[in-house]
C-alpha cells in the first residue's frame, strides 16, 4: 500500500465555474474575430495586451534590426539548441518511409507522407519568453516539409521580446506576427484580411490558448489538448536527494497548478527530498520560488512504495508528462514503464534539458493523455495516405467479384454493384441490372 509523505490538496483541473468563464470568452473572441477579422483582432490586443503596432506581422528588416539587439551568446545557443532540434527530427522523418507493394499479381497498395500546407506556431510569452518552443514548434515543422509557417508571440510588457523573434527566424517561420493568446489562435486558425488561414495550429498556451484550441479543433488540426506541466521522478534508495528536489523545484516554477511528484522505494530519500524542496523554496534565492511553492504546496506529492515493481505500476497509473527516473538501472524504466510523454533516464538528464536544449520535443502530453498519444513530432505536420492501382485486368474481376459478395453482406447495394461491373467488364460475369 503507497504510504503519502505528501499529498496534493489542489485540483488540477480548476474549478467548473472558472473554467466556464474561460470558455465562454475565449467563444465571444473567436466569433468576433470570425465577423469582424483584423478590427477585431485588434480590439482584443489592445484589450488584453496593450499592443496596437501598424503592423501586427514584423518585415524582414524589422526582424533583422531586432535580431541585431540580441547578445551574441544567445544566438549561438539559439542556434546550438535548434540543431539539436533539427537532428532529432530529421531522424524521426527519416524513420518514416513512403513505400509501395504488389500485394497479389497486378494490385498496387502504396503509403505516402505529404507535409501539411500552412501551419500556424504559437510561441507563448505571457510570464516568460519561451523562446524553446519556437525551437520544437518551427524546426520541427520545417523538417517534415511544412512549406508555409506562421508564427506568433505576444509582446512582453508592450515590448517585442527579441531573443522570441531571432528563435523564431532561425527556426525557419516563413511569417513573424507580434500577436499573442486567443486573437492570434483564432486569426491563424480562421484567417483575417492580413493573416492567412492555416490547416494546423501547434505550440503551448495559458487556460485561454489551450482552450481557444479546443474549440476551434476539427476546423483546423493541433497538437494536443495541453494542461499544466507536470513532473514525476521514480527513485530508489541510491537517488539523491537535494538532485531530485533540485528537479522537482525547476518545474514547479512553470505555473501555480503544476504537479510535482514522487515516487521513491525509500522513505528516507523521501523524507530528505522533501526538506530540501522546502530550503529550496523558502532559503534560497531562487527569484520564482513564490510561484514553484504555490505549485508545489497544493500540487506536490512523494509516495513511498514497497518495491520498484509498484513504483513503475503507480508511475504508469500517473501517465505524467514528464518522468525522470533515478534508480540504480534507470533505463529498466524502458521496459517496465509504458505510460509517459518522455522519459529522462538517470540523475546526468533532467526534464529541463528536454524543455530547453537536449533535441526531443518538449510539447508532450498531460492530464493522463499519455496513455493514448505521444507529444509533438515531425510525424505531426504530416498526412500518412494511402494510393491503390489495379493494374490488371483479371485482379480487377476478381476483386470486383469479392467486393459484390462483401457490399451485399452489409446490404450496400450500390457498392456491390461498382464491384459487379469490373467483374462483367474484365471476366465476363452476367448481371440483371448491367444491360
Amino acid at each position: 500500500m503507497p504510504q503519502y509523505l505528501k499529498k496534493s490538496t489542489g485540483s488540477a483541473a480548476g474549478s467548473t465555474a472558472a473554467q466556464e468563464s474561460v470558455t465562454a470568452t475565449v467563444k465571444s473572441v473567436i466569433t468576433d474575430i470570425r465577423l469582424n477579422g483584423d478590427a477585431a483582432v485588434r480590439t482584443y490586443s489592445e484589450k488584453f495586451d496593450k499592443w496596437s503596432p501598424h503592423s501586427f506581422k514584423l518585415s524582414q528588416s524589422e526582424i533583422q534590426e531586432i535580431i541585431a539587439t540580441v547578445p551574441e551568446q544567445t544566438l549561438k545557443d539559439i542556434k546550438e539548441v535548434q540543431a539539436n532540434v533539427r537532428a532529432f527530427a530529421q531522424a524521426q522523418r527519416e524513420s518514416l518511409k513512403d513505400f509501395e507493394i504488389e500485394i497479389r499479381p497486378g494490385v498496387h497498395l502504396g503509403q505516402k507522407n505529404i507535409p501539411i500546407n500552412a501551419v500556424g506556431a504559437y510561441i507563448p510569452g505571457g510570464r516568460y519568453p519561451l523562446l524553446a518552443s519556437a525551437h520544437m514548434t518551427i524546426v520541427t515543422a520545417k523538417v517534415a516539409g511544412v512549406p508555409n509557417v506562421i508564427a506568433c508571440t505576444p509582446p512582453i510588457a508592450g515590448q517585442i521580446p527579441s531573443a522570441t523573434v531571432a528563435a523564431m527566424h532561425f527556426a525557419g517561420a516563413d511569417s513573424i506576427y507580434i500577436l499573442g493568446g486567443v486573437q492570434a489562435v483564432a486569426a491563424m486558425a480562421v484567417g483575417t484580411q492580413t493573416i492567412p488561414k492555416v490547416d494546423f495550429i501547434a505550440g503551448p498556451g495559458n487556460a485561454y490558448v489551450a482552450d481557444a484550441k479546443r474549440q476551434l479543433f476539427g476546423e483546423v488540426g493541433i497538437d494536443l489538448f495541453a494542461g499544466p506541466t507536470e513532473i514525476l521522478i521514480v527513485a530508489d534508495e541510491t537517488a539523491d536527494p537535494f538532485t531530485i528536489a533540485t528537479d522537482l523545484v525547476s518545474q514547479a516554477e512553470h505555473g501555480p497548478d503544476t504537479p510535482a511528484v514522487l515516487i521513491t522505494t525509500s522513505s528516507s530519500v523521501g523524507q530528505k527530498s522533501i526538506e530540501y524542496v522546502n530550503q529550496l523554496l523558502e532559503k534560497s534565492n531562487l527569484s520564482t520560488a513564490a510561484l514553484a511553492k504555490t505549485s508545489w504546496d497544493a500540487f506536490g506529492e512523494v509516495v513511498v512504495v514497497g518495491s520498484l515493481d509498484e513504483a513503475w505500476k503507480l508511475a504508469d497509473e500517473y501517465a505524467s508528462e514528464h518522468v525522470q527516473i533515478f534508480t540504480k538501472e534507470p533505463r529498466e524504466a524502458l521496459r517496465e514503464m509504458s505510460n509517459y510523454g518522455a522519459l529522462f533516464l538517470g540523475e546526468r538528464t533532467c526534464v529541463s534539458f528536454g524543455d530547453k536544449v537536449i533535441g526531443t520535443n518538449h510539447v508532450l502530453p498531460t492530464r493522463k493523455a499519455s496513455r493514448y498519444t505521444g507529444g509533438l513530432w515531425v510525424g505531426k505536420y504530416l498526412r500518412t495516405v494511402t494510393y491503390q492501382e489495379v493494374s490488371d485486368e483479371k485482379a480487377s474481376g476478381e476483386l470486383g467479384r469479392l467486393c459484390g459478395r462483401a457490399a451485399r453482406a452489409e446490404l450496400f447495394e450500390g457498392h456491390a454493384r461498382s464491384g459487379d461491373l469490373r467483374a462483367s467488364r474484365y471476366l465476363g460475369d452476367k448481371f440483371e441490372w448491367i444491360q
